[in-house]
């Protein structure tokens, strides 16, 4: 069963004093790339978490986000009042004139925007919520995964339909090949009757058979049908490989292509095209297969 790269996973946790927030998002890339946005106060808890989320997601660009809102009546941002005096001072200084209570309001407003005037007193981390972030982590893991397993399962099933799609137009080519070398045949030995020339039978025969096994695309079709059952069996495999289905896709394309460049025939060269449009879409699918 194959997984896509999207998804989404989100756990809420309400404390006594705080509400904790924990979202996931990803989306398909080559490797993993963990963008984090947490708190300064668990920055030191960073690279620990990042491990936690990569084995839980292993591929993908991924956005981690860690809210931590206060709802109690504590808080651990103070003002700096030496420095809001100071700023106070200097304000009231550079005013010329008189300053009522209106207007002293308003410098109080400038002075707390001015830098350093709030302090944050730095909180040790408290081990019990640490724990609860964890556990909200994984539990985000664990709704992400769900996503990209649903995700995954409308893929699969596009892929399956678009594959059998492609089976079914090598069974129109592989009706039509007869033909087509009866018509690469005559085509040749019209060629040589209208230079009414005289040739020597045998040694034409031999040149034509050589030139018709020039287009022959016997291996080809073979070749084509294995990758196609090859795909369906990765597709079902225990593991989610997008790599190697992109792999086994491109030896599928080298086939068609192989096809469409010996079969020097107008009907066959239509489901050449139509094969590589159902192609195309899958490979535009698979880069958000895991």
């Amino acid at each position: 069963m194959i997984q896509s790269m999207t998804g989404f996973g989100k756990d809420v946790i309400q404390l006594p004093s705080k509400k904790i927030t924990v979202e996931l998002k990803s989306l398909n890339s080559k490797n993993l790339d963990i963008n984090a946005r947490i708190p300064s106060s668990y920055r030191e808890k960073e690279l620990e978490l990042r491990n936690l989320i990569a084995s839980g997601l292993v591929r993908g660009k991924i956005d981690f986000s860690l809210y931590v809102e206060v709802t109690g009546e504590t808080s651990n941002t103070q003002l700096n009042i030496g420095v809001l005096r100071g700023y106070m001072e200097q304000l009231r200084a550079a005013n010329a004139t008189p300053i009522g209570a209106d207007q002293e309001v308003e410098l109080l407003k400038m002075a707390v925007r001015m830098p350093d005037a709030l302090k944050v007193e730095r909180e040790e981390i408290d081990p019990e919520e640490y724990q609860i972030i964890k556990n909200a982590v994984i539990k985000a893991l664990e709704e992400i995964n769900i996503f990209r397993d649903q995700e995954g399962a409308a893929l699969e099933k596009d892929f399956v339909e678009r594959i059998a799609a492609i089976s079914e137009l090598l069974k129109k080519v592989v009706e039509i090949d007869p033909e087509r070398v009866k018509g690469v045949r005559s085509r040749l030995e019209k060629a040589v009757d209208d230079l009414k020339a005289e040739v020597d039978e045998n040694r034409f025969e031999q040149e034509l058979i050589y030139y018709i096994e020039k287009f022959d695309i016997t291996e080809e079709k073979v070749r084509l049908s294995n990758h196609l059952d090859y795909f369906i069996e990765s597709i079902n495999s225990g593991d989610s490989n997008g790599k190697k289905l992109g792999f086994i896709s491109q030896e599928i394309g080298r086939e068609i292509n192989t096809i469409g460049s010996k079969s020097n025939y107008a009907p066959m060269q239509q489901l050449v095209v139509q094969m590589k449009d159902e192609l195309e879409k899958i490979k535009e699918q698979l880069l958000n297969v895991l």
